[in-house]
């Protein structure tokens, strides 16, 4: 937040200084960053082995306790790493309380999950495994299936060639979340960013400029436009019988009471449905919400509609390579059987 302002505000002090206002790609360039390649993580470091592994272990239905639910499942990569639902179906037909956000391009958030609980990629990647509404494998179990396989036993010594005990838990974390880190999808905005200026049409450069001058930018900035930090939800204006109160689960701290990770809106045309609930279905109702409880503004018609004119922009390319289902490796003798209570 503050390095947005500062930024923005030694833009303005520039152009004021020539006798001009700063332009709309300046403006954009203040505010926002082109994407990078790949989330590159200090912590697990990206190898094609650990990638490999990963894609196969977010596919596979093994790892929940039914064989009939995967990381994939509920964001589905050829789907913009989404379910389409409000919340997902997980073990035995169970809904969670809160939406799947996309996985694209979430290794640029400030943590997991709508509150934060999950620092990282890899962290979060053990959350739905061992939730029981979800998939519902505690750790033993998961491993226990990994090393009655004997392609992925191969394949995590591979992965982890240091590691004496290559197939454990965590280190089907690390896999997944390497694998993850590889999940961008750049947009015509990138281009716009790195200057080229027909890379928008007119609409869509419109509404970029409402989108900043409307204040979206105060908490949808950086790489991702979002995912950089945490905001309450009602700020300007209190939401009605909200009963999450988001971040104030894991902290308690009366401060984070109703406060959220800030989603990122990286093809968010193709998220929906909105929200920590997926409780609004379009886009256009989702600007409409947000402007009244996050800014106290009502926003005509034409206002949300030029917006979510920029808002089509972010959809990105997907990479085609992650979106094909990989061939797993063969149940062992020993793989346990799908287990439905």
């Amino acid at each position: 937040m503050r390095y947005l302002v500062g930024a923005v505000s030694a833009l303005v002090l520039a152009a004021a200084a020539f006798g001009a206002e700063p332009s709309l790609e300046d403006r954009a360039r203040a505010i926002f960053k082109p994407l990078p390649k790949q989330y590159d993580a200090k912590d697990n470091p990206i190898t094609p082995a650990k990638v490999e592994l990963g894609k196969m272990l977010f596919f596979d239905k093994r790892l929940s306790k039914n064989h009939d639910v995967s990381c994939n499942s509920c964001h589905d990569l050829a789907n913009f790493g989404v379910d389409g639902q409000p919340t997902s179906t997980g073990h035995k037909g169970q809904k969670g309380a809160r939406n799947s956000p996309t996985v694209y391009d979430a290794g640029n958030h400030i943590a997991q999950f709508w509150d934060g609980r999950a620092p990282t990629l890899e962290e979060q990647a053990k959350g739905p495994v061992l939730n029981p509404v979800e998939m519902a494998m505690p750790k033993a179990a998961v491993e226990k299936v990994l090393r009655s396989i004997p392609d992925y036993v191969k394949a995590f010594r591979q992965a982890f060639p240091n590691d004496k005990d290559a197939v454990s838990f965590d280190n089907m974390a690390l896999a997944i979340g390497a694998f993850e880190r590889t999940l961008v999808t750049p947009s015509r905005f990138d281009r716009y960013l790195q200057g080229d200026a027909n890379a928008l049409t007119q609409p869509e450069k419109d509404g970029l400029k409402a989108f900043m001058d409307a204040g979206c930018i105060m908490c949808h900035n950086g790489e991702g436009l979002g995912g950089g930090m945490y905001q309450k939800f009602g700020l300007a204006v209190p939401v009605p019988n909200l009963k999450d109160t988001g971040r104030f689960e894991v902290t308690k701290q009366e401060s984070d009471r109703f406060v959220f990770r800030v989603p990122g809106l990286r093809n968010i045309a193709k998220t929906g449905p909105y929200l920590h609930d997926g409780s609004v279905a379009t886009l256009e109702d989702t600007v409409s919400v947000m402007a009244t409880h996050q800014l106290n503004k009502n926003l005509g018609k034409e206002e949300v509609a030029s917006i979510v004119t920029f808002l089509k922009s972010l959809t990105g390319e997907l990479p085609k390579k992650n979106i094909a289902a990989p061939k797993l490796p063969a149940s062992g003798k020993d793989t346990p059987k799908p287990d439905p209570s």
